[in-house]
C-alpha cells in the first residue's frame, strides 16, 4: 500500500479531530493542499469571498466544533487572513492554517517569483504568520508525521491557532518519517493537582459565602458539564462578564446575571465583589470592555483562579494543573453552601408601541423574545454586542462576540462558520452596517453553502459606536455610503431568502414572525436613529477618556 503524500497525511490527520469542512481561497502555491482537501472523502471545501472572511468563518466553526481548518496561499493569501487568525489567538479559537509556498528549488535559487518582494527571500512572511499562532511547522516528507502531532498537541492544549506550511514540490511527495504516538489531552501533575486542591478546598471551607465567575475558556474546552456539576455540588451562584456571556447556559437555575463592575445589578455586584470566596473558573480576563471600562473592584485575596493549565490560590501558582481535573476533583470534595440566595435576572421589558420607530431600547426585548433554546447567537462588536450583552438567553443558547480582539466585520464571516459547524441549530447574526460593509460579500456564500441563518442588520447612518466614543460624533469619518441592505441577498445570489426592511416595532415583529416561519434564510434591515445609542454604550462612552488616561 502506497504511503500518503505530505498534504494528504496532514489533511487526513486534521479530519480525525472532527473537522469536516475547510474554509479558504485557492492559490497556485496552495494547489496541493486544495487538491488534498477537495479529494478527501470526509472534508468539504467551502470557498469564501476573501481570506479575511475565511479566517472569520474558521473562527466561528472552531468555537462550535473545537477546531477548524483554513487554507490560503503564500504571502498574499495568508497575510490577508491574519487579522482573523490573530483574533482567534486572542480569543482561543483553534484554527489550523494550511499554507502552500513556492518550491524548494525556487527558494534555493532565490528566484524572483510572484507573491514575493522579488528579492529571493522567502522566510519573511513565515515569521509574520507564525506570530498569529501558538505553534508552527514547515512540513517535509521526513518530519510530517512527527510535526503534525506536535502541532496538534500544542494547538489543542492552548485552543489557539497553528500555522502549517509546505513547499509545493515537497507537498506531493510520500511521507517517510516513522509513526509516532497520536496526540492526547495533557494531564495534570498529580502532586501539583493535590496541592492546588488542598489550598482551594481550605479557602472554600473557611468561606461563608461564595460565587463563581465562568470564563469563555470553559466553552472553548468543552467543559460546560464539568463546571455545571461543580456549581450544583457547591450550591453557589454564577455570573459572567461580557466576554464570557453564556459560557454556561443562562437557563441554569444558578445563573444570576452579567457582571460589569459597579454597573452590575445589586445582587450580582454583591455576589461577585463581597463574597468570602470567588472562584474564577477558567481564567476570566478583566478587560476594558468586559468590566465596563475597569469598573470592577474585586479583592484578589478572595479569588481562586482555575486557569487552563494552572491554579492560583493566595498568590501561589500551581503549575501543570488542568482546568478539567480541578473541576472534577472540586466537585467530588467541595462543601455545599446552604444559605444561598439565587436571584435570577429578569427578562428585558418590552417598550415601544407597534407604530413607534425602532430604538435600541425597543429592539433589545424583541431580540430576547425572538431567541430560541439552543440558538447560536453571533453579535458584532459595537452596539450589537451592547444590546445583546444585557439579554437573558434561553436554555442552551450560546453567544459569541469578539470582545477582546474587537475587529469590526468579524461577525458576518463568523456566523457562516457557526452555521456550517452545526446545521441542526439556528444561527442568528446581529450586526450593524458599519461592520457589515466590511464583510457583506460573504452573504453569497451563505446561500452557496446551504445554511439558513437569520440576519439582522442595523442601518443607523454610520458608525454608531464610534459616534459615542468620539468627542465630535458627526465628523465625516463616522459616515458611511448608504446601502440598500435588504436587497443584498438577491444581488449576491440568495434570491429565495426572506428579506425585509423595517422602521417600526410593529414591522419588526411581523418580520420576525415571517423569519420564524420561513424555510429559507432571512435577512432583516432595521432602520434606527443616527444618534440613538444603547444605554450601556453611552455609559462606556462617558468613561472612555478616563479609562484610557487621556
Amino acid at each position: 500500500m502506497s504511503k500518503p503524500t505530505v498534504v494528504e497525511y496532514a489533511v487526513d490527520r486534521l479530519s480525525k479531530l472532527g473537522i469536516t469542512d475547510c474554509f479558504g481561497i485557492p492559490g497556485d502555491y496552495a494547489f496541493p493542499f486544495n487538491d488534498a482537501i477537495a479529494s478527501h472523502k470526509s472534508i468539504e471545501w467551502l470557498g469564501c469571498s476573501n481570506e479575511l472572511n475565511a479566517s472569520y468563518a474558521a473562527d466561528g466553526y472552531a468555537r462550535i466544533r473545537g477546531a477548524s481548518m483554513l487554507c490560503t496561499t503564500y504571502a498574499v493569501g495568508e497575510l490577508s487572513a491574519l487579522c482573523g487568525v490573530m483574533g482567534a489567538k486572542a480569543e482561543r479559537s483553534t484554527i489550523f492554517h494550511l499554507v502552500g509556498m513556492s518550491s524548494m528549488r525556487n527558494q534555493h535559487l532565490r528566484k524572483a517569483v510572484h507573491h514575493t518582494f522579488g528579492d529571493g527571500v522567502f522566510q519573511n512572511f513565515i515569521n509574520i504568520s507564525a506570530q498569529a499562532a501558538c505553534v508552527h511547522a514547515i512540513l517535509t516528507p521526513d518530519n510530517c508525521v512527527y510535526e503534525m502531532e506536535r502541532v496538534i498537541a500544542t494547538a489543542m492544549a492552548n485552543r489557539q491557532p497553528a500555522y502549517i506550511i509546505v513547499a509545493e514540490d515537497l507537498a506531493t511527495r510520500p511521507i517517510t518519517g516513522p509513526a509516532v504516538t497520536p496526540y492526547s489531552e495533557p494531564k495534570s501533575d498529580e502532586d501539583e493537582l493535590k496541592a492546588a486542591l488542598d489550598a482551594a478546598l481550605a479557602k472554600i471551607q473557611a468561606a461563608k459565602t461564595g460565587c463563581i465567575l465562568p470564563a469563555f475558556t470553559v466553552s472553548r474546552f468543552g467543559l460546560q458539564a464539568e463546571l455545571a456539576a461543580l456549581i450544583e455540588a457547591s450550591g453557589l451562584p454564577f455570573a459572567t462578564t461580557a466576554m464570557d456571556k453564556a459560557a454556561l447556559s443562562e437557563g441554569h437555575p444558578h445563573y444570576i446575571g452579567g457582571y460589569a463592575g459597579k454597573y452590575s445589578a445589586p445582587n450580582v455586584l454583591a455576589a461577585v465583589e463581597e463574597s468570602d470566596v470567588l472562584i474564577n473558573a477558567g481564567g476570566v480576563l478583566f478587560t476594558d470592555i468586559s468590566t465596563a471600562a475597569f469598573a470592577d473592584n474585586i479583592d484578589p485575596a478572595k479569588m481562586i483562579t482555575i486557569g487552563i493549565d494552572y491554579t492560583q490560590v493566595d498568590g501561589r501558582i500551581y503549575s501543570n494543573v488542568r482546568m478539567r481535573d480541578m473541576f472534577v476533583e472540586l466537585t467530588r470534595q467541595v462543601k455545599k453552601f446552604t444559605d444561598v440566595k439565587l436571584q435570577r435576572p429578569e427578562p428585558a421589558e418590552v417598550v415601544g408601541g407597534p407604530d413607534d420607530p425602532i430604538t435600541q431600547e425597543s429592539l433589545s426585548a424583541r431580540y430576547q423574545q425572538f431567541f430560541k433554546p439552543n440558538d447560536i447567537i453571533v453579535a458584532e462588536t459595537g452596539t450589537s454586542a451592547v444590546v445583546c450583552g444585557g439579554l437573558l438567553l434561553p436554555e442552551g443558547a450560546v453567544y459569541h462576540n469578539q470582545t477582546l480582539w474587537g475587529s469590526i466585520g468579524w461577525a458576518t464571516g463568523t456566523a457562516l462558520g457557526t452555521a456550517v459547524a452545526d446545521r441542526s441549530r439556528r444561527t442568528v447574526l446581529i450586526t450593524g452596517e458599519g461592520s457589515h460593509q466590511l464583510t457583506a460579500n460573504e452573504i453569497g456564500n451563505y446561500g452557496r453553502h446551504g445554511v439558513k441563518p437569520v440576519i439582522f442588520v442595523l442601518n443607523n447612518e454610520g458608525y454608531g459606536v464610534e459616534r459615542v466614543l468620539e468627542e465630535y460624533p458627526d465628523w465625516v469619518y463616522n459616515d458611511l455610503a448608504p446601502w440598500d441592505y435588504h436587497t443584498l441577498p438577491a444581488a449576491l445570489g440568495c434570491k429565495d431568502w426572506f428579506t425585509a426592511k423595517v422602521k417600526t416595532n410593529g414591522e419588526l415583529e411581523a418580520a420576525m414572525q415571517k423569519a420564524e416561519a420561513a424555510d429559507t434564510a432571512s435577512y432583516i434591515e432595521l432602520v434606527g436613529g443616527k444618534h440613538d445609542y444603547p444605554a450601556g454604550l453611552k455609559l462606556v462612552g462617558s468613561r472612555s477618556y478616563e479609562m484610557y488616561g487621556i
